[in-house]
Parts: C-alpha cells; structure tokens; sequence
C-alpha cells in the first residue's frame, strides 16, 4: 500500500513541477527590431482612467486565472513604442492574450497615475530605470516580478526575441 501512495507521488511531482514552469516564448517573426512595423504611434491613452482600467483588469484575471500585465509607458518614449509595436505582431498578441490581461498605463512624464505604481511600492524602481515599467501580479494582486519592472527600459537595444523571452518568463 505504502508503495502505491509513493509511486503515486512520484508521478504527480513532475506535473507539479510543471505548473509552476513559465510558457515557452513564441518564435518571433523578425530577426530586428528595423523590421517591426509600426502599428501604435501613441500606445498609451493620455486621458484614460488607470485606476480603472487597472481595476477592469483585475476583475477579469480574477475570472480567467491569468496574470495581470501593467505596461507603464509615455508616448515620448521610444522604448515604450517599440514594446507597444513588437505586442502587436500577430504572434506575440496571440501569446500575450493566452497569458495575461494587459493594461496600458500613461505615467506622462513621470507625473501621472503614480498611485498605482505605489499599491505595488514600485515608484523608486520606475523613477531609477525609466520606462516602459512592466508588472506582473497575480490575479489577487501579488507581484509577480518585483526586482525587475525595468527591464525592458531599453527594448529599441535589444533582439524581438529577447523581449519575447523575457515577457515569457512571466507567464503561467
């Protein structure tokens, strides 16, 4: 009996293990960023209400089981437009609408829709690396990538799939 509750352990660990495991980064489509076609000039709306778009994509993580991404951005912000572009390649909206709800924040020039920056005690890190400021959190609220909301700050330096890699990481 002993072996069979054992055995039975042994077989649901690696699916466990596997749960916990971030989804494989889709193969993206352009080798450089020289051929990301332009779609958003102006990815983040200026007169939006963040509390409540954020609060919009709480309210459906919590009914899909999806993290929560907030892309915190500027129009001004070459970085910010690149990441906004390379998330509407057809392979990448696929993957990111398969594993999260995303939302656009404007923090114009770093004085705009900081409150929401400082529920998750992020503002240091956003006004110490730059945008685009990316979080991840759990559809209760708990944040995900903590230690690195600014690592995409320099996305026009790095490779599409780099980005897709790290965006990946943070899916379930």
């Amino acid at each position: 009996m002993r072996s069979r509750i054992l055995l039975a352990a042994l077989a649901v660990l690696p699916l466990l293990a596997g749960a916990a495991a971030a989804a494989p980064a889709p193969k993206v489509s352009i080798a450089s960023l020289a051929q990301l076609p332009v779609v958003e000039k102006t990815p983040y709306d200026t007169g939006a209400d963040a509390d409540a778009a954020v609060a919009a994509a709480f309210a459906r993580a919590k009914k899909s089981g999806k993290r929560v991404l907030i892309d915190f951005g500027g129009n001004w912000c070459g970085d910010c437009i690149v990441l906004a572009n390379l998330l509407q390649l057809p392979e990448m909206k696929r993957f990111m609408t398969a594993h999260f709800e995303i939302v656009k924040v404007d923090v114009g020039r770093f004085d705009k829709n900081l409150q929401i920056l400082r529920r998750f005690g992020a503002v240091q890190q956003l006004k110490t690396g730059g945008v685009p400021a990316v979080i991840v959190a759990e559809p209760d609220g708990t944040f995900v990538n903590k230690n690195d909301i600014s690592a995409l700050e320099d996305a026009r330096h790095m490779t599409p799939q780099a980005i897709a890699d790290w965006l990946a990481q943070w899916a379930k």
